[in-house]
């Protein structure tokens, strides 16, 4: 039922851009193990798990992939689909599901402030923060979040 809402990939923008800055504005509050990332976990796996089916990596980017989870990809692909894409746009794992990459390729092209950053690379995953805050950990863990030779 909430998956239906990643077809509005530009309102769903909208709400990333005003929640983003709600965040920011609590920074000093929103700290790594505190009470506050304990909350956060449970309303990000509530709504992100409900909406985008949430594996809860604790490093997002809804906002860089057209609002769909790369972490939904059976291959785990976190930068573009495999060389496998079926003929129709499936998944040659789950060949009766859509590739995450062709509908995150369609839902970007419906973001106009993010929508082009489906054509940045993504660092890779560090898996210690799995189970984190997402959004806790855009404001304090990016060093951990950083591997070596990624910095900018």
């Amino acid at each position: 039922m909430f998956r239906r809402i990643q077809e509005s990939p530009h309102i769903l923008e909208v709400a990333y851009q005003a929640a983003n800055r709600l965040v920011i504005s609590f920074r000093s509050w929103l700290l790594p193990n505190s009470w506050a990332e304990t909350l956060f976990i449970l309303v990000e796996k509530m709504s992100k798990g409900a909406i985008f089916d949430c594996r809860m990596c604790g490093q997002c980017v809804l906002h860089h992939t057209g609002m769909t989870c790369p972490m939904t990809c059976p291959k785990n692909l976190r930068n573009g689909p495999c060389g496998g894409v079926l003929l129709n746009g499936n998944c040659e794992i789950l060949p009766d599901k859509a590739c995450v990459w062709v509908q995150a390729w369609d839902r970007s092209k419906h973001m106009p402030v993010y929508g082009k950053d489906i054509q940045q690379i993504q660092i890779p995953l560090n898996h210690q923060l799995r189970g984190t805050s997402a959004w806790i950990n855009d404001q304090h863990r990016q060093a951990e979040m950083t591997p070596k030779g990624w910095e900018n």
